[in-house]
């Protein structure tokens, strides 16, 4: 006895040698192991995201690169057709580079980047939900998470109401404000509503206003985009005129998910706590529509990190980690990153460089907000879960 206990280090080798203390020494042994195992695990799973991380990085320079090409071909006044085609053809070999990484980023034979860590949903209805991003959510084994969505109330316009048919008194020169610029428009005497929709219209891009003429001859003028951050002015300038001034702005939609109010800007909603973040963008349909709701379920995918001691919920922690291929990036109301190719709708040759532009910033604002909430997943998770448990360990 006095020998095994010199050769193993060990007071107790055996139950008879302290029942009691066995059962202790064995319970603190297995907390110590899994310490030790968290502890290995976290700062795996740092390494895992680090690698993302440095991906991701690599593809917001590429977009950069491109958002240059594209302000750089919309001077068309001052670059020759074949300026445009050479920075079309540098377009695409940087769209083949950020495939490139989408598909081939890996840890250990796991790719990162191509959309086999994000989460999968079923049952959204394209009439009520036209994005959704499901950045985390805690998925049970084998089940699903249901998400409900209601609107409580509805998203608005700006807009104001010109109620006369038409210009009858002189001419005018009216002044349209909106979210993205001024514009002064002039108009004959006797010009008709419909006249001063199609001007109005026209400039809608720069203004970032729109109009129509209702049933029975009034002019709306309302903002291309709901909420309250939208707004509409117009006024006669330089005459009393037949306009007078009137301004207005939008309103949020208020939207509940799983019972929550989640945040709105206009028709984008989203919801963040400690287990589940999601980012919707509503039908318009369905986001100016009171008492309206729907619902979809998250059916599973993410990235599952174990950090705790002990295996089970409390101790996992799970990111949805989206595809970055131009066939993702981008979104289904402005666009993809893939329609800036050669041949796509907003190629530099088609001239369509408006709606590149807005392409481009969705999806740097994609790549940008994954990296932050990676970034934070190390900073404000990982490491001080490595900090606590080394703690633990040591006390």
């Amino acid at each position: 006895m006095r020998l095994q206990r010199l050769s193993t280090g060990l007071q107790i080798n055996s139950g008879k040698d302290n029942p009691a203390g066995l059962i202790a020494s064995e319970q603190l042994r297995s907390e110590i192991n899994g310490i030790n195992q968290a502890i290995d695990n976290t700062q795996r799973a740092g390494n895992v995201v680090n690698t993302a991380e440095g991906a991701l990085s690599e593809v917001s320079s590429l977009l950069l690169e491109v958002q240059t090409l594209t302000n750089q071909a919309a001077n068309s006044g001052a670059l020759s057709p074949g300026e445009i085609k050479a920075n079309q053809l540098q377009l695409d070999a940087i769209l083949n580079s950020v495939n490139r990484i989408a598909n081939t980023t890996q840890f250990n034979g796991v790719k990162l980047l191509n959309g086999s860590l994000d989460y999968t949903t079923s049952g959204i209805h394209p009439s009520a939900i036209d994005v959704s991003h499901v950045n985390v959510a805690n998925v049970p084994d084998n089940g699903t998470v249901n998400v409900s969505v209601s609107v409580t109330a509805s998203a608005q316009l700006a807009h104001v109401t010109y109620a006369a048919s038409g210009i009858a008194a002189a001419a005018t020169t009216i002044e349209i404000s909106g979210n993205k610029g001024t514009q002064q428009l002039s108009f004959a005497a006797s010009a008709h509503n419909s006249a001063i929709a199609v001007a109005i219209n026209q400039v809608k891009d720069s203004t970032g206003v729109s109009a129509s003429v209702q049933t029975g001859g009034p002019l709306l003028i309302m903002s291309t985009a709901y909420g309250s951050k939208q707004f509409v002015s117009v006024k006669s300038v330089g005459s009393t005129g037949a306009f007078v001034t009137a301004n207005d702005k939008g309103q949020d939609a208020t939207v509940n998910i799983n019972g929550a109010q989640a945040q709105v800007d206009g028709i984008q909603a989203s919801l963040r706590n400690g287990n589940f973040d999601v980012d919707l963008t509503l039908d318009s349909q369905f986001g100016t529509k009171a008492g309206a709701s729907t619902n979809f379920y998250i059916t599973g995918g993410g990235a599952k990190f174990q950090l705790g001691s002990e295996v089970g919920q409390q101790g996992q922690v799970q990111v949805g980690i989206a595809s970055v291929s131009t066939t993702v990036l981008g979104n289904n109301v402005d666009g993809f990153l893939s329609e800036l190719g050669s041949g796509g709708s907003a190629s530099l040759i088609s001239g369509n460089t408006v709606k590149a532009q807005q392409i481009i910033e969705d999806a740097i604002a994609q790549v940008a907000t994954l990296r932050g909430r990676l970034g934070a997943l190390q900073k404000d998770i990982f490491n001080t879960n490595t900090n606590s448990l080394q703690v633990a360990l040591r006390t």
